[in-house]
């Protein structure tokens, strides 16, 4: 059975991109969620295997959420998408307990081999 993966984005053509390239390698996409409330919200519920988590969203960010999700569950493997030029945002998140981070635009092979890094 294909890992179980939540992908959160503000953008509805980004999350359709990352949803292709994860179906494509045999993932199953267990949900979307457009912003960080939604994404906390959506983790709790769904226990995905891995969240792929936007960092600049309205409502709550990507770093924001993905605090949240570790304090309610350290062991959570999240792998955060930025935008070139948020370096120090994704320092924050690495330090907030990211897996790793893949950037805009997504190139499949880097999107896939960061999953099957942090999955392990």
């Amino acid at each position: 059975m294909g890992k179980r993966i939540l992908i959160v984005d503000d953008a509805a053509f980004m999350r359709m991109m990352i949803k292709d390239i994860l179906v494509k390698n045999g993932f199953e996409v267990v949900g979307e969620a457009a912003d960080g409330q939604q994404a906390v919200e959506k983790y709790n519920e769904l226990k995905p295997d891995l969240v792929t988590m936007d960092i600049t969203m309205p409502e709550m960010d990507g770093v924001t959420a993905l605090k949240q999700i570790k304090a309610v569950d350290p062991s959570a493997k999240i792998i955060m998408c930025s935008a070139m030029g948020q370096q120090a945002m994704v320092i924050d998140a690495i330090q907030a307990g990211a897996k790793d981070f893949i950037v805009k635009p997504f190139q499949a092979d880097r999107v896939i081999e960061a999953i099957q890094k942090t999955l392990g």
